[in-house]
C-alpha cells in the first residue's frame, strides 16, 4: 500500500513538470513569434524618426504626402504643396508608407 502512494505522488510530479515545460515552451514561441518582432519594428521605427532631417521626402500614417520643412524635438512641418505647410507629431510619419513612397518617386 505505501508503495502504490509513493508510486501516485511520484506519478503526479512528473505531470507538473510536464506541464511547466509545456507553459514554458509556449511562453518561447510565443516570445519569438509575437514580442520579439513587434519589439524589433518599434525600434527601426524610432531610429527611423531620429534620423529624418530637412528635406527628407515623407508620408504620415494618415495619407499626407510632403518634405519635411522644419524639425523640432516632437513636431516637424512638412511642406504639402508650394507655400502651404502643415506641422505634424513627428509620431504621426510612417516608416513603411515613407519607404514605399521614396522608392516609387526614384
Amino acid at each position: 500500500m505505501l508503495t502504490f502512494i509513493l508510486l501516485q505522488a511520484a506519478g503526479s510530479d512528473s505531470g507538473w513538470i510536464g506541464n511547466l515545460v509545456l507553459i514554458g515552451g509556449i511562453a518561447i514561441v510565443f516570445y519569438f513569434f509575437m514580442i520579439r518582432p513587434q519589439q524589433k519594428k518599434q525600434k527601426d521605427q524610432r531610429n527611423f524618426l531620429d534620423a529624418v532631417k530637412k528635406g527628407d521626402t515623407i508620408v504620415t500614417i494618415g495619407g499626407l504626402h510632403g518634405k519635411i520643412f522644419t524639425i523640432e524635438d516632437d513636431t516637424a512641418t512638412i511642406e504639402i504643396d508650394k507655400g502651404i505647410k502643415v506641422k505634424i507629431e513627428k509620431s504621426a510619419i510612417s516608416l513603411e508608407a515613407s519607404k514605399k513612397y521614396a522608392t516609387k518617386s526614384v
